[in-house]
């Protein structure tokens, strides 16, 4: 891969493409990460600077350069290391300054999150001036609403509450930097490319079309919770009863052996706060329950395909695959699943370059 920087203005100041290795990290609803490692010559040092900018033609998604070191060693020589994280890690430079209540469609939800910490916020110096969101008219984005309202409490991070919101509704996000410089932040979902439909041509991953190799299968119920007590705010009147509510996957809880519980505290959902007056008690219900329901999200079985692919032969990645589309994955074991692509890591060392992504399996 060939690297430009651009500085903090984002000025073109340089190609990179003579380096000792390259890790570059790309993920659906999540922010990617690098390390790139050169010599630490004048010019290196120069221009590989905090808060610089690292693109390629081969990725849509920009880096932001946050840690430079130089290692010394006798045997290997020196090195200059600079690593840093995608254009989403900008969101976790913000929190909540004040509650927020999202009800109704989930792109304008977040939208309002972005409009009140980044876009147009009322402490103007919070204000990033080409931060710019994309709307997504994809029907299937577009539909996506609230079963119930949901609070977004003060000092609230506001990267992590975006992609809760997206993992729970399996859609991605992600920001990328246009020709006139501006931050685009979007919502995406996908395509389906398995044989669970018959519109789109299948891409297919596996060993008998030699183009899936080193695989890893993981499977996992460690983490996996069926049920929830949700337990709503501490009643300041000693005469009143906290609120518990529970919620259970829409599969069921189970029973036995099969019901795996967890309680979620919510004590922070005040019925008070965020609104002109009280939350009426079914409202304030539905709210703890659709944290239960967040919660339980977060705590689902794990199965993935981790493994090594060609990505420039038979399928070209960017041409015939996007990150977040669901492609049919098959071991050399008959397991065969459709699969989401949540992360690509390419990278260049001495053993050669590696595509390696991970797939998350559609069950």
């Amino acid at each position: 891969m060939e690297f430009r920087i651009l500085n903090k203005d984002f000025i073109d100041i340089r190609s990179l493409d003579t380096y000792s290795s390259f890790i570059w990290s790309e993920r659906y609803n999540h922010y990617g990460d690098f390390e790139i490692v050169v010599g630490p010559t004048d010019e290196n040092l120069e221009s590989l600077k905090e808060d610089f900018y690292v693109w390629s033609l081969e990725s849509e998604h920009t880096m932001i350069i946050e840690d430079v070191r130089i290692s010394t060693d006798v045997e290997i020589g020196n090195e200059l290391i600079i690593t840093g994280r995608s254009l989403e890690s900008i969101l976790s430079g913000r929190t909540a300054w004040q509650t927020i209540i999202l009800e109704g469609n989930v792109q304008q939800g977040i939208q309002r999150l972005l409009n009140e910490s980044i876009i147009n916020p009322i402490d103007s110096s919070r204000r990033i001036p080409n931060f710019v969101f994309n709307t997504n008219n994809d029907p299937y984005i577009s539909s996506l609403t609230f079963d119930s309202p949901v609070e977004v409490s003060v000092g609230s991070d506001i990267f992590t509450k975006v992609r809760q919101l997206c993992v729970e509704r399996y859609i991605g996000f992600k920001i990328t930097l246009s020709e006139d410089n501006n931050f685009i932040f979007s919502l995406y979902s996908g395509i389906d490319r398995s044989y669970n439909q018959s519109t789109n041509p299948y891409v297919i991953f596996s060993p008998e079309f030699d183009n899936l190799f080193n695989s890893n299968f993981f499977s996992s119920v460690r983490g996996l919770r069926t049920v929830a007590l949700v337990g709503g705010e501490n009643p300041r009147d000693e005469t009143q009863e906290r609120i518990f509510v529970e919620v259970s996957l829409p599969s069921g809880g189970g029973s036995g052996l099969s019901r795996r519980e967890l309680f979620v505290d919510a004590s922070g959902i005040s019925r008070n706060i965020g609104r002109p007056e009280e939350v009426p008690l079914p409202i304030y219900i539905d709210m703890l329950r659709q944290r239960g329901l967040e919660t339980l999200a977060l705590h689902i079985r794990e199965t993935a395909f981790e493994g090594g692919i060609d990505i420039s032969n038979m399928y070209v990645f960017g041409v015939d695959f996007f990150m977040g589309d669901i492609v049919q994955v098959a071991n050399e074991f008959r397991m065969e699943h459709p699969s989401r692509i949540v992360e690509l890591i390419r990278s260049l060392t001495n053993e050669g370059f590696k595509a390696v992504p991970t797939f998350v399996t559609i069950m």
